[in-house]
């Protein structure tokens, strides 16, 4: 039971004269639930919401199939170059990688679009087919948010690995993406292989990070291995994929994450194809155009890992940014930016590849009501657009410069209720109600409240959220008039004092620790 869970239930006033209907709703809203009747769960169909029109977005398409066969990439590594060739891409004379019509279509028929997203623990296993949507965190933010100081501060590697261990305890927050970055580690490569040693070790959903350079990957995969419990069974439920930005947009490869794609495909590593161009500034302004830039960079990724391993996992990571125009900064929280992720979650499904935008990223420096806006827009419109998986959906704010441990548990809430808007409306003779209608109005009590319906339906039908206010203003004064945000500090303390993960297991962890230059302390991992 929850923090608030004590408080509604054990401290909220309870009137006379509704007791039985009252006590037996109490009594189903305290019995746990079964995954498969949850109101909200991982992998609920969108497409409700569809920013582009049928005949948009074949226009998008004919733009992106002639953006890729006319204008190209420049910048391929010589291995990328090799490789995309011998499916039939050319090398121009003017430096640009092109991509004909053909080779293009050929590679989204024949893409990998059914495999899954492994947790290290199978029950949050993800499967991104079709129209299934599922959030989780993301980013590179280089500050914590301090609610109670009301300022930033430099983020961690203990801050990565609290976070990972509340993520674990959140039903809204389907994996764990590295959120932030370790400034208190200078070795690059001590602080990718801490980073991933940190998510890791906090959480058992799956785990999503980046490497700087190629030759960190051996290392890598070596702990991942070894936490596996050896490559064969990595290689087999991969718990931990590859954010790889391989392009500089606009319509530019990116060398070293090129060659770190490489090393992550031949080590069994799923792949993010991640294109985050920002509208107005390294893609066009126009959203249309934004929309068509980011998709031709990631189809072009899509060639190039089918090219080196046919039908390797990857995911199509179209993550265009908007601009605010007046500063040149980036705008995460705006409603361009919800329409832009929507449209690319909706030509991933055009396409049916398991597709990854943003949304989640908010503008706002605090969790407060612009954050809360900022979230909830974002949420609903790539939830309903259908979003196989949704990053920097939790945690985000200051347009990614900050995270915020508090608002995990925020906004598991607000994805929680998103996600019942994704789940949108069942109609079938049940929930049509006429036989409920009778029994109340014409031979009942002249009101639901007690009856078998709303019995049955209250725990399926309904989400509850588990930090927001919905007590009378009385009820709330009379609980000494609790703020969201406080409650929130709250909930944060008690995990992080209480929950120790322990799925690394003794034996393997002091083998890493031999193997490997592990800053977080031992000591700090335990209670006590």
């Amino acid at each position: 039971m929850s923090i608030t869970d004590e408080v509604t239930v054990a401290e909220t006033p309870v009137r006379a004269g509704r007791s039985g209907g009252r006590n037996a709703r109490r009594t189903m809203r305290a019995a746990p639930l079964a995954d498969d009747i949850k109101p909200v769960r991982a992998g609920l169909e969108g497409t409700t919401y569809k920013p582009l029109s049928d005949a948009d977005v074949e226009k998008v398409n004919e733009a992106i199939l002639d953006v890729l066969e006319n204008i190209g990439l420049s910048q391929a590594t010589p291995t990328c170059i090799d490789a995309c060739e011998k499916v039939g891409a050319v090398m121009g004379d003017d430096g640009r990688l092109r991509f004909p019509r053909a080779v293009v279509l050929d590679t989204i028929k024949n893409a990998n679009r059914d495999f899954t997203i492994h947790g290290r623990d199978p029950k949050h296993d993800m499967h991104p087919q079709g129209n299934k949507v599922h959030f989780g965190t993301a980013g590179a933010a280089v500050h914590v948010v301090d609610v109670e100081k009301n300022e930033y501060r430099e983020s961690y590697v203990r801050d990565i690995y609290d976070a990972a261990r509340i993520v674990e305890g959140l039903d809204n927050i389907h994996f764990f993406q590295r959120p932030m970055v370790a400034r208190d580690i200078v070795d690059p490569l001590e602080m990718d292989l801490n980073t991933l040693y940190a998510a890791l070790s906090g959480t058992t959903k799956h785990v999503g990070t980046s490497f700087t350079l190629a030759e960190f990957v051996p290392d890598a995969l070596e702990m991942m291995y070894k936490i596996a419990g050896g490559e064969e069974q990595f290689r087999a439920r991969p718990f931990v994929s590859n954010s790889n930005c391989f392009v500089v947009p606009p319509l530019r490869f990116a060398a070293d994450a090129c060659d770190v794609l490489e090393e992550c495909v031949k080590g069994g590593m799923p792949i993010l194809l991640l294109s985050a161009g920002q509208a107005g500034a390294t893609a066009p302004a126009a959203i249309a155009g934004a929309v068509v830039q980011a998709v031709a960079e990631v189809l072009a990724g899509l060639v190039y890992v089918n090219a080196l391993v046919p039908g390797h996992p990857a995911i199509f990571g179209t993550w265009p940014f908007v601009s605010d125009l007046r500063t040149g900064a980036m705008s995460g929280g705006s409603g361009e930016q919800s329409l832009l992720t929507a449209a690319c979650g909706q030509m991933a499904n055009y396409y049916d590849l398991p597709g990854g935008s943003a949304a989640g990223m908010c503008d706002a420096k605090m969790p407060d009501i612009q954050a809360g806006w900022e979230k909830g827009i974002a949420y609903v419109l790539a939830g309903m657009a259908g979003t196989n998986i949704v990053y920097e959906a939790a945690g985000m704010h200051g347009s990614l410069m900050g995270f915020c441990l508090e608002s995990l548990f925020l906004d598991n809430d607000a994805l929680g209720q998103a996600q019942r808007c994704v789940r949108g409306i069942e109609v079938n003779d049940n929930t049509l109600s006429i036989e409920a209608m009778r029994d109340v109005c014409v031979d009942g009590p002249g009101h639901y409240l007690g009856h078998g319906q709303t019995l049955e339906l209250m725990q399926r039908e309904y989400y509850y959220p588990d930090l927001a206010n919905r007590f009378s203003p009385k009820e709330w004064a009379e609980l000494g008039k609790p703020d969201i945000v406080q409650l929130a500090v709250a909930k944060k303390k008690k995990v992080l004092a209480e929950f120790f993960p322990d799925h690394v297991d003794e034996a393997t962890d002091t083998e890493l620790r031999e193997r490997f230059k592990i800053h977080l302390p031992r000591e700090f991992m335990q209670p006590g």
